[in-house]
């Protein structure tokens, strides 16, 4: 059992930067960030392994950076450029597998989710 709790969401203007933080309750081989906006499909944003391997999806590369303090077990997700299409609810997620793929399939773990609002 893994619990996860996200923080850092809020409003801001387009081109602004925002950092949001995931705490996990113990460290799992993958860990990511998932967002939905109203009116559609959950998709991922980013992921980042063991080894601190990384993936992005394409909307967000060069914007977005995510990181993971193993001390802690918390990861971060840095984001710059916003867009008013990034609003939207931003969910931490974490599994207990090798693989890490940028899907929700076998993300087991899920936080409550954290608003970003972005406006132009």
């Amino acid at each position: 059992q893994v619990q996860l709790v996200e923080s850092g969401g809020g409003s801001v203007q387009a081109g602004g930067s925002l950092t949001l933080s995931c705490a996990a309750s113990r460290d799992t081989e993958c860990m990511g960030w998932f967002r939905q906006a109203p009116g559609k499909e959950r998709e991922g944003v980013t992921t980042i392994d063991l080894f601190g391997t990384t993936r992005y999806a394409d909307s967000v590369k060069g914007r977005f950076t995510i990181s993971k303090d193993n001390g802690k077990n918390t990861i971060y997700l840095q984001m710059n450029s916003l867009k008013p299409e990034d609003t939207a609810m931003y969910f931490c997620a974490g599994k207990d597998s090798f693989t890490c793929p940028l899907g929700a399939l076998g993300f087991n773990y899920w936080g409550q989710g954290t608003q970003v609002t972005v406006s132009s």
